[in-house]
């Protein structure tokens, strides 16, 4: 996360595109730090050469993110994105070439109805079903995280189409209703109690290790994105174990939330 910010935000602007990345430095080909879904809240403090540096509200995340993808604040959303992606139609009907896309705990306004979709305030059309009241929260991350399965790996990621193993844990939680904060090392110190690595597991423990996270599904089992294989991936927690360690990395806690 990029370093600090002092005095009061010049502009309080919002994603509008699909996802806006958000770096640690202004270069349009740099790494990216995080991103940031449509409709996020983003205060400014500075803007030069197209890139707006500042901190995302829902985190408090720090960097820069392009210009071009913010705008005014919306009035108000009534629902969210349940599913890893849904489209966006311009008309109500399947048959239509899709307008955009929208992720997994974008929130949006919906203003009425027509047939099996729900028409939001901008005119566009998304599937009912992929939405929920805002405050309907899932019963559990894990199976949130889940619905990840074989999504690609990227770093700074946090939508189905490309995310990082802190990206998987955060967005799975949010989803859940638990708001935690961005890289591995925030979730370690913040989330949940610690519980003896050589113990028994269970369903929805952390396993950290030095910058990285997964979550067991099982006692067995963990579920994590991982740069290994590039992708989300279920395994042998034992096996993961072991082949970390033959690299030097060894558990550094497991947190239960």
């Amino acid at each position: 996360m990029a370093a600090g910010l002092t005095g009061a935000p010049r502009a309080t602007l919002a994603v509008e595109t699909a996802v806006a990345p958000l770096k640690d430095a202004p270069e349009p080909f740099g790494p990216l730090a995080s991103t940031l879904l449509h409709g996020a809240v983003f205060d400014v403090y500075e803007t030069a050469d197209g890139w707006c540096r500042g901190q995302a509200q829902a985190d408090g995340y720090i960097g820069y993110v392009p210009e071009a993808t913010l705008g005014p604040v919306p009035n108000g959303a009534s629902h969210v994105v349940t599913v890893p992606m849904t489209h966006a139609y311009g008309v109500a009907t399947i048959k239509a070439e899709p307008m955009g896309m929208m992720f997994l705990n974008t929130p949006v306004q919906v203003d009425g109805e027509e047939g099996a979709f729900a028409r939001l305030s901008s005119g566009l059309f998304i599937e009912r079903t992929h939405l929920a009241p805002l405050g309907e929260v899932a019963e559990d991350f894990v199976a949130v995280a889940e619905m990840f399965r074989h999504a690609p790996y990227l770093w700074g990621g946090n939508t189905v189409q490309g995310v990082d193993c802190s990206g998987l844990v955060q967005t799975a939680m949010l989803r859940a209703g638990h708001r935690v904060l961005r890289d591995a090392d925030m979730q370690e110190a913040t989330i949940g109690a610690a519980v003896d690595a050589d113990g028994p597991l269970q369903r929805g423990d952390l396993v950290f290790w030095r910058g990285h996270v997964g979550i067991m599904t099982d006692p067995d089992t963990i579920l994590h994105a991982t740069e290994h294989t590039l992708r989300v991936v279920e395994e042998d927690f034992s096996a993961m174990r072991a082949r970390l360690a033959k690299a030097g990395l060894d558990v550094t806690s497991i947190k239960r939330p």
